[in-house]
C-alpha cells in the first residue's frame, strides 16, 4: 500500500505565493502517477497538476504558467509551487498517486485513484 502525506497549505492574499508539499511512503514502486488534485466547496474533483514517473507533466489550462509541479522519484515526493495566486484557487488539495498514467487517469475522470492523501486546505482571499 502507498500513503500519501501533504503540507504547506494555508491562507495568502490574492497575487501570493504557496508551496505544497507531498510525501509518498510504503509500495512507492508501484506508482507511476502522482498528481495534485483539488476540490472546492460544491464543485467536483479537479485535477491541478500530474507527473508521471518519466516526468512527463500535464496542468490544467487554469492553473498553466502560475503553478510548477516538481517530483523527485528518489525521495518519493511532489511539490507545487502555486504563485499568482487567484480567489478562485480556494480549495482543499490532495494528493493523489497510482500504477496507471497520469493520462488514464485524466481520461477516467479521477474516479479510480489507487491513493489521496488527507488534503490540506489553500485560501485565498482577494
Amino acid at each position: 500500500q502507498v500513503q500519501l502525506a501533504e503540507s504547506g497549505g494555508g491562507a495568502v492574499q490574492a497575487g501570493g505565493s504557496l508551496r505544497l508539499s507531498c510525501a509518498a511512503s510504503g509500495d512507492t514502486w508501484s506508482i507511476t502517477c502522482m498528481a495534485w488534485v483539488r476540490q472546492a466547496p460544491g464543485k467536483e474533483l479537479e485535477g491541478v497538476a500530474h507527473v508521471d514517473s518519466n516526468g512527463r507533466t500535464i496542468y490544467a489550462d487554469s492553473v498553466k504558467g502560475r503553478f510548477t509541479a516538481t517530483r523527485n522519484n528518489a525521495k518519493n515526493t511532489l511539490d507545487l509551487q502555486m504563485n499568482s495566486l487567484k480567489s478562485e484557487d480556494t480549495a482543499m488539495y490532495y494528493c493523489a498517486a497510482d500504477r496507471a498514467s497520469c493520462q488514464a487517469v485524466i481520461d477516467t475522470g479521477y474516479r479510480y485513484l489507487a491513493v489521496r492523501g488527507q488534503g490540506t486546505l489553500v485560501t485565498v482571499s482577494s
